[in-house]
């Protein structure tokens, strides 16, 4: 019989639940689990999302199980649960659970989002798991004045921000559940393809192969957009479920407890079940989980683009006004250019690549101005937490590149 805990992870196939799996199965060495099951959505056989090359080997384990199943459905949830014949019940719950894109209307974020966050959570509580780690986005809006702990009150960004917001909530007012929320700054690292990051990776490599400097609308775009390495989210969520396991929820309120505040509209109270009343106290631990960079907007594409042997220029002011009142056309120019320029690149690669799942391709979202500014102190102090990956470098950047053109979806040129 083994000692290990048994570990359950839903959803976020297409955002950070690879990486974890791979992190509590590796493929060489000690698993740090006795048994793993991933549970989401999409198919892995054949796949129906990014898997990258390592994931499907980590399926291959005998202590690991892949199931698709849609969580939006109780009774899913509750069989997702029972563990395999002759094992003993999950101990640990890594939620990565909902719809991370930002143009998505509201009854798919109730439902995608919300709603699953509260199922699973209270599944999860009925079967007194050990430890619940939740892992969340900066969707929120950062002051541009400083890097911001986990006491302030940061409001919500639109209304994918209110209704993960409100996911936590949820989750933070079963008072029976060992939850800690993980909120990560932007994620970058190997086969990771959703977020901004990624896009702006590709488009400076666009710029490099054209020789021309990438050109940026916000001037002089030194606001702060803090990342973290994939390498260092999944070891955050880890040491956050050997944490709160072993001091149970109550203390470990006492120790990095923060209150969540109500930050919708109160229509929705009547409108949506299951929403923690405004007037309830809501606390639960959280962390935020950033590298010790402190990338700025600027600084972060200067990197990208110093890899691919480029810089970057900021368009003048006028255009900069220009850009407020007709960003849709500013973006079609851009990627008029970006698109024809990748596909150049992969026309031009040997071998030519057919398929992949990398595009310089931004929307109007990407172009905005979005401040993502995370004190990383609690972390280390609380959780003794070691960051592997403490910086956003020409290195760091490499790395991922390198994955990409060995898996053969990034362009030899």
């Amino acid at each position: 019989m083994t000692d290990k805990p048994s570990a359950i992870i839903l959803g976020g196939l297409n955002t950070c639940s690879r990486a974890l799996a791979a992190y509590l199965v590796p493929l060489e060495g000690e698993p740090l689990v006795s048994h793993l099951r991933i549970v989401d959505k999409y198919s892995v056989h054949p796949p129906t999302t990014y898997l990258g090359p390592e994931f499907p080997k980590v399926l291959e384990k005998a202590n690991v199980e892949y199931r698709q199943a849609n969580l939006t459905l109780p009774e899913i949830v509750a069989h997702a649960f029972d563990p395999p014949e002759g094992q003993a019940p999950y101990t640990y719950v890594f939620d990565v659970t909902g719809e991370p894109r930002h143009d998505r209307p509201d009854q798919v974020q109730v439902t995608h989002t919300f709603q699953i966050a509260r199922l699973v959570a209270n599944e999860a509580a009925r079967r007194k798991v050990k430890a619940y780690v939740r892992l969340t986005h900066v969707f929120y809006i950062c002051p541009e004045k400083s890097s911001h702990t986990e006491k302030e009150d940061l409001k919500p960004d639109g209304v994918r921000g209110i209704w993960w917001h409100e996911g936590l909530r949820a989750i933070a007012g079963i008072d029976d559940l060992p939850v800690v929320i993980l909120r990560l700054a932007l994620v970058y690292g190997p086969y990771i393809n959703f977020g901004y990051i990624p896009t702006f990776i590709t488009a400076a490599a666009v710029y490099g192969y054209m020789k021309q400097p990438l050109k940026a609308l916000h001037s002089p775009g030194t606001y702060p957009v803090h990342t973290v390495h994939i390498d260092d989210v999944v070891a955050a969520a880890w040491a956050s479920a050997e944490w709160i396991a072993k001091l149970g929820r109550q203390e470990a309120n006492t120790i990095a407890g923060e209150e969540l505040s109500f930050h919708n509209d109160k229509s929705a109270l009547k409108e949506v079940e299951g929403i923690v009343p405004p007037e309830r106290k809501v606390v639960a631990p959280l962390f935020n989980i950033a590298d010790d960079h402190d990338t700025s907007f600027v600084g972060g594409l200067r990197t990208m683009c110093a890899l691919f042997g480029t810089t970057v220029e900021f368009h003048g002011k006028l255009t900069d006004v220009l850009a407020k009142f007709k960003l849709e056309d500013v973006v079609e120019d851009i990627n008029e250019e970006h698109v024809s320029g990748w596909t150049k690149m992969l026309e031009a690669s040997n071998p030519p690549i057919q398929s992949t799942p990398l595009t310089p391709y931004v929307d109007e979202n990407a172009l905005a101005k979005r401040v993502v500014a995370l004190d990383n102190k609690k972390i280390k102090n609380v959780l003794g937490l070691k960051l592997k990956r403490p910086h956003f470098n020409e290195e760091s950047i490499g790395e991922v590149v390198d994955k990409w053109k060995a898996e053969k979806v990034w362009p030899a040129v």
